[in-house]
């Protein structure tokens, strides 16, 4: 090759950035591989041996040629849309919005904006062809999710939501072929619900897999009947795990990024072998459509409730009949625990298996049968996955030490009791000041006002000072002070004196046992002029 000088310069230097853009090329490629690692060999044989360039250059054709296609044949044909007739609720129902209300597990928490069911009863809209306008009240219309077939003998698993005050349900293949199907058992406390169609052959279905073998950054597909346009299929990662959405005491979700959206309720979500780790249940989203944040219900809570369902039609879960509460700094500070770990019992129940193990107001559940509950939400679900009429050992702190009681699990109530009541603003005169809190004795009238049982005993808070101590913690205007530092108080004066000796105490604070509204609650109050924690 001929040329000047200056030519020859200018060919080296594209040279160089020919090279340096190669190297900056194969890393990022060499990364991608490593990403998609599930989806290639670790070794091939048509690669090994060959030199470093060329093999890097042969895995990125391979990682341009994958594709999930082969997974899709697999589990497409046990994935089902299903068709469910429902009658309108009537019109107190609906929202201020004037669409229907979000489940009503969420009415009041911060997800009552934002997580939607993804069918059409719960957010309706969308292209008219897939979703009508609403009918009025008392009509019936057409709501769509997804399933699918766990059994060849025609068991369909579902959201329970799906389900709905169904009429009439149809179950659709994907080969379009259309059946009846009839309601085994629904869990409203996990949304899962079970479906039989009698197809008269053995039909294609899906086994569960180990969810708790799924990793963040693992890959996922998602197959469902979004928008009723069926056999859709998406794919992402998982992004979290353990997530709790306030939709029920069980909460345990996988978040994923594969989009889903209205219709998907009650598909599956695979791992790379074919194996459904999660039932697609919601989505966090500002405007109904999936914004790359989806929850579902993973495989290893929800197969146990399967079985159940198949089996009995619905589902037994251990109970030992505590009402609990989150352990916060103020508290522990007050409980001399070293840590907010474990579950703080507001109220035991009489004649309940906790009662009769010797649990009390104030004691905080460590672990169960061995296991910590680090988390408030760790305590339902370990006692519902023990079984009825079992033995189980707790772990418990009390007066500042560590005890162990054994206690035989009752059944959880189907239609389990809430107290609730509606506080009304009191009238009585101010007796006495502390803190913040202006006090008076619970009187009859102020105990018919708030609604408040006979066994409810104490002294009300008739108001608050702004930026008081008790402000800070939320007290209010109704809320009866039931003992302080595990002590009983049954008249103001008594509450001040004892509220003023903690405040001279080296702990500076209080623990507080409320009753607000009819619910019994703890709250640690700090006297040093701090928050609770």
């Amino acid at each position: 090759m001929t040329g000047s000088p200056a030519d020859a310069r200018i060919r080296r230097r594209s040279r160089r950035r020919a090279a340096a853009f190669g190297i900056g090329l194969m890393a990022a490629t060499g990364a991608a591989a490593l990403a998609l690692s599930p989806l290639i060999p670790t070794v091939n044989p048509a690669i090994a041996g060959l030199p470093q360039q060329t093999a890097q250059g042969a895995a990125v054709a391979l990682i341009q040629q994958q594709s999930f296609a082969p997974l899709v044949k697999k589990v497409l044909p046990a994935v089902v849309n299903i068709s469910v007739t429902q009658t309108e609720p009537g019109a107190e129902e609906m929202s201020q919005q004037g669409r229907l209300a979000p489940f009503p597990d969420f009415r009041g928490s911060p997800f009552d904006e934002f997580l939607r069911r993804f069918f059409e009863q719960q957010e309706p809209g969308g292209p008219h062809h897939f979703f009508p306008p609403i009918p009025g009240p008392g009509a019936e219309r057409i709501a769509l999710g997804s399933g699918f077939i766990v059994d060849p003998s025609g068991y369909i698993v579902t959201n329970n939501h799906v389900i709905g005050s169904a009429g009439k349900i149809v179950v659709i293949l994907q080969n379009n072929r259309k059946y009846k199907a009839k309601i085994v058992g629904r869990d409203p406390r996990t949304d899962i619900a079970v479906l039989k169609i009698d197809a008269k052959h053995p039909l294609p279905y899906v086994e569960f897999g180990d969810s708790s073998a799924a990793q963040v950054g693992d890959w996922v597909m998602a197959v469902g009947n979004p928008f009723g346009l069926g056999g859709t299929v998406t794919t992402g990662i998982i992004s979290a795990r353990g997530r709790d959405i306030h939709s029920g005491p069980f909460d345990d979700f996988l978040q994923i990024d594969a989009p889903i959206n209205r219709g998907n309720s009650g598909g599956p979500t695979f791992n790379l072998s074919g194996q459904v780790i999660g039932i697609n249940t919601a989505i966090y989203s500002p405007n109904g459509g999936s914004v790359g944040i989806g929850f579902a219900i993973p495989s290893n809570a929800a197969k146990p409730v399967v079985e159940q369902l198949e089996k009995y039609g619905k589902v037994t879960r251990g109970w030992l009949g505590v009402q609990i509460q989150q352990v916060t700094p103020a508290i522990a500070a007050s409980l001399g625990l070293p840590n907010e770990n474990g579950a703080l019992i507001a109220l035991v129940t009489r004649h309940s298996p906790g009662a009769r193990a010797g649990l009390r107001q104030g004691d905080v559940i460590l672990s169960f049968n061995g296991h910590p509950v680090k988390e408030l939400r760790d305590l339902p679900r370990l006692v519902a996955a023990a079984a009825p009429n079992s033995e189980a050992s707790l772990e418990v702190w009390r007066d500042g030490h560590r005890i162990t009681l054994q206690a035989k699990l009752g059944e959880y109530p189907n239609t389990p009791q809430l107290a609730s009541a509606q506080g009304s603003r009191p009238e009585e005169e101010t007796r006495a000041f502390a803190l913040g809190m202006h006090l008076a004795p619970l009187t009859e009238r102020l105990r018919h006002e708030l609604r408040l049982g006979k066994d409810v005993h104490g002294v009300v808070i008739t108001g608050v000072d702004s930026g008081s101590p008790a402000d800070d913690v939320g007290l209010s205007e109704g809320d009866v002070v039931v003992s302080i530092d595990q002590q009983p108080v049954d008249t103001p004066e008594q509450a001040v004196k004892k509220l003023h000796e903690a405040e001279k105490s080296p702990r500076k604070s209080a623990l507080l046992l409320l009753n607000r509204h009819g619910v019994t609650e703890y709250v640690g109050l700090r006297l040093d002029g701090g928050k609770e924690g």
